[in-house]
């Protein structure tokens, strides 16, 4: 099974431990008082993505273009939201009777990695850029209690946070990505 979702310790440690640096700078962005750890793991994970940190702490492959993790209004549970790059359905790859020359475009990269159309693509030619959603329940098992404030080793736990949600969303994810080749 491949890798979706890693942590870049190397690149962090090269670099003084810039996430522990950012969740630092940005206590502000966590709320307190939770009995639940969601909150708290999802703004570890935020601030462990791009945009909030480029490169961020938490890598992926190249064809998920966001991953993001939420609290479920409904019970307070975790879940996440991945968008993957997708080849078109075979409905539409079997005949190109609906292509009627426009000069479909599908997903364009740039040095590896693929992109959203600028405006002046959009002015010339059409897109078909096909992706699938995924939309799941995370455990919550492993994850830290959330700290009581910002002076309770809120760096250690955003760390602790943040590996758990890599490894439950590439369990999750990795296998999809596997089928699609």
């Amino acid at each position: 099974m491949g890798r979706a979702f890693w942590i870049d310790q190397e690149f962090d440690r090269d670099r003084d431990g810039r996430y522990a640096v950012h969740v630092r700078k940005n206590l502000d962005g966590f709320e307190w008082g939770d009995i639940a750890p969601v909150r708290f793991a999802c703004t570890a994970w935020e601030l462990a993505t791009p945009p909030s940190l480029t490169p961020g702490y938490v890598r992926w492959d190249r064809r998920v273009l966001e991953a993001t993790c939420h609290r479920n209004t409904w019970d307070g549970t975790l879940y996440a939201r991945v968008r993957i790059v997708s080849p078109l359905p075979d409905e539409l790859r079997r005949s190109r009777a609906w292509w009627r020359d426009r000069g479909w475009t599908d997903w364009q990269e740039t040095f590896g990695q693929y992109v959203e159309p600028s405006q002046q693509d959009l002015a010339r030619v059409p897109f078909l850029r096909a992706s699938l959603l995924v939309e799941a329940p995370l455990p919550l098992d492993d994850l830290p209690p959330e700290p009581e404030g910002p002076h309770d080793d809120v760096e250690r736990r955003a760390h602790r946070a943040v590996t758990v949600l890599a490894r439950e969303l590439n369990a999750l994810v990795a296998p999809v990505l596997d089928q699609l080749g």
